[in-house]
């Protein structure tokens, strides 16, 4: 049985991923979601059905569009399938449980986050809202309504925290360091953990982020990096490894 969930799951994220590609290229545009139909960018050749299933489709016509022949980019199924495999991991991880639906959210926001971070250097402010609203309401559930209103106040600290290392970077760097929506995005993630979690995710993020950054930059001085994945694949892992404040102090208090 738990098979057939693992199963499930990965079908069921692998049909969002192709859903969150659409949100990420089309939302920060301005652009409907619904309006046109899925087509090919060169020919404007319009997707029938089963060109439209999930990392499939993409093998069957061997990485291109059937109509002109042009290359398909893999980031396309790549995004499909990592969401399928994260949505396994998370039913793998929490079960069947108000923290897998915080699981999902966060899964979820991560992949739009690719998307539209890596087209556009852009992410919009629903893409923050609307998981900040499932994880609070979750908060309510887990917590109680005084507890989740001191979850929020983490998330105003965090917030806080952030964009005073904003203003820092600019000073450092003499030009924007931050973008806004990386300092909306630790509202959120001080919703979701404590304080301490968030520095560390801050962090965590930093130490990905960096190899990544500087081999960017040595294949072009002008690139820019966006934070905005970093940051949120460093609240997937924190969350994900169920770290808690007292296991943090514990081990700092082994450390000294």
């Amino acid at each position: 049985m738990k098979i057939y969930f693992y199963l499930m799951f990965f079908i069921f994220g692998t049909c969002l991923g192709s859903f969150y590609n659409v949100l990420g290229m089309r939302l920060p545009n301005g652009e409907s979601i619904i309006k046109p139909k899925s087509h090919c960018p060169k020919c404007n050749h319009k997707l029938k059905w089963f060109e439209l299933i999930p990392i499939l489709s993409f093998i069957i016509q061997k990485g291109k569009c059937n109509s002109c022949k042009t290359k398909l980019s893999l980031f396309y199924p790549l995004i499909e399938f990592s969401t399928g495999l994260l949505f396994l991991i998370s039913y793998h991880s929490f079960g069947f449980s108000f923290d897998l639906i915080i699981a999902l959210t966060l899964v979820s926001l991560f992949m739009i986050v690719i998307v539209s971070d890596l087209s556009y250097l852009i992410i919009p402010d629903s893409f923050i809202i609307v998981p900040s609203i499932i994880i609070f309401v979750i908060k309510i559930i887990q917590l109680g309504f005084v507890n989740s209103i001191i979850q929020v106040l983490f998330g105003i600290l965090s917030f806080v925290l952030m964009y005073l290392i904003m203003l820092l970077g600019n000073k450092l760097f003499k030009k924007e360091s931050l973008g806004g929506a990386d300092i909306k995005l630790m509202f959120l993630i001080g919703l979701t953990l404590d304080p301490m979690l968030a520095i560390l995710v801050i962090f965590l993020a930093s130490i990905i982020a960096l190899p990544v950054s500087i081999f960017l930059l040595i294949k072009n001085k002008e690139h820019v990096i966006p934070f905005g994945p970093f940051l949120v694949l460093g609240l997937l892992i924190v969350y994900f490894a169920k770290l808690d404040m007292k296991t943090i102090f514990n081990f700092m208090l082994n450390i000294l």
